[in-house]
């Protein structure tokens, strides 16, 4: 891959990733909630989300699944619908009160919160119309295919690490002002609502990858 390529891809990949989505939000959310480094589970999960993503748009399958209407519809709609069950299960969250009478968000597993990150980024269809257009674009046809995918692939998950992690620190610092019970309570309902908003947003989302009017 030539040099001039790979750094255009990485201008392209850091749009992305900065472009606040189900990811930006999730990291928000998770950093605030349990600390940078516990929201490092879920970031880890977001990137293995996001080398499926990267491998189902790479081998072809991404433009089947944009092909076919029905196939593009279930992903889109399963997609829809964990986002809205991901943020009505933030909005109804558990607050622990500790013995210094500050609040703290009930932590799950670190197990639960790869997976939360990983489901977030797999069922997301705008990240395979995003893959299916953008990525053929760095690609040579006169080059071996697995090379390029994996240059692209650490490329896309490195930069995506770092700008979520970048989220989740900035929430994480505004912690000091979430201790009491209610102001955690109005926390997870913000960020359970947001959550719901780009779910139902994917509802909208057509094959050619622009929202219906």
């Amino acid at each position: 891959m030539h040099f001039a390529t790979w750094i255009t891809f990485v201008i392209a990949a850091s749009i992305i990733a900065v472009s606040p989505g189900s990811g930006a939000v999730l990291s928000m959310s998770h950093g605030l909630s349990y600390g940078v480094k516990k929201a490092s589970a879920t970031i880890l999960g977001l990137q293995l989300g996001l080398l499926v993503v990267l491998g189902i748009a790479g081998a072809g399958v991404g433009s089947l699944l944009l092909a076919s209407e029905v196939a593009f519809n279930l992903v889109k709609t399963v997609g829809a619908l964990y986002l809205i069950y991901l943020g009505l299960s933030q909005w109804r969250a558990k607050v622990a009160v500790t013995g210094d009478v500050h609040a703290d968000a009930v932590v799950p597993s670190m197990r639960r919160r790869v997976l939360t990150g990983f489901l977030t980024n797999v069922t997301n269809p705008k990240g395979i119309i995003f893959m299916v257009a953008v990525l053929p674009q760095f690609i040579s046809p006169t080059s071996p295919l697995l090379p390029q995918l994996l240059i692209l692939a650490v490329t896309m998950c490195t930069i995506d690490q770092i700008v979520m992690h970048s989220y989740a620190f900035l929430a994480s610092s505004m912690q000091r002002f979430f201790r009491d019970a209610s102001a955690v309570k109005k926390q997870n309902r913000f960020f359970g609502g947001l959550l719901m908003a780009v779910g139902a947003a994917l509802f909208f989302v057509k094959r050619g990858g622009q929202a219906a009017s």
